[in-house]
């Protein structure tokens, strides 16, 4: 039966991570997917549950669909190199329901055998867009540097995103130029799998995360209306 409240995950969660690694087939799969829907898919969708009160603060448009939020574990292998059916991951994004939702901002969580992250961005900018981030944040950087500076500096998150071959002319000073010179641009933060993953107060624990990102979400939000 699907969990309908969030009472954390499971070391059995990331163990089966570990094994699908191992066995990576249709027939093992499915000897052991009871273990898939009763440690992983069912408490993920009950996570995006109780993230629900934090996201409509932070957005009231974002879908927190549960059937929508979390990935699916099927892999397409139709044009893939890779043939193996399964993820041996599964994440969670959360955005608006838009018809070209990829180039908006959004949030993630993803977890594996070993490892979790999350984070928020424009993951899949256009030119147009990105054009607008650097025009914007040339044109007043203080704001930008206010907001983002904290979020590096004193609350440990990491910039990504794939970074242009030539860069763009720029009189920004350097602190500005890890951000321009970009194709796509999100922060992030990698970590061990902690005590804190397996207790309902990881709700809270991310809530808090994903608050302190709020106003560059907005920022970007902002660009991409």
């Amino acid at each position: 039966m699907e969990a309908t409240i969030f009472k954390g995950f499971s070391q059995e969660m990331f163990q089966f991570f570990n094994n699908l690694k191992e066995n990576n087939s249709k027939p093992w799969f499915e000897e052991h997917k009871h273990i898939y829907l009763d440690s992983i898919y069912h408490p993920m969708k009950s996570f995006s549950v109780a993230l629900s009160p934090a996201f409509f603060e932070i957005d009231p448009r974002i879908n927190m669909n549960p059937s929508k939020t979390v990935s699916r574990i099927y892999r397409d292998i139709r044009f893939s190199k890779d043939k193996t059916p399964y993820r041996t991951n599964m994440w969670m994004s959360f955005q608006r329901t838009l018809s070209d939702w990829r180039t908006f901002p959004g949030y993630y969580l993803e977890l594996q055998e070993d490892s979790y992250s999350y984070g928020m961005g424009m993951y899949m900018a256009t030119r147009k867009e990105m054009d607008e981030f650097r025009l914007r944040t040339t044109y007043d950087p203080e704001t930008f540097e206010d907001i983002t500076r904290p979020l590096i500096e004193k609350h440990g998150f990491t910039i990504g995103g794939e970074q242009y071959k030539r860069h763009f002319p720029s009189t920004l000073p350097e602190y500005f130029q890890q951000w321009i010179q970009r194709k796509s641009i999100y922060l992030y933060k990698n970590k061990p799998l902690g005590k804190e993953l397996y207790t309902p107060e990881f709700t809270a624990v991310m809530a808090a995360e994903y608050k302190q990102l709020q106003p560059l979400y907005e920022y970007f939000a902002d660009i991409c209306e």
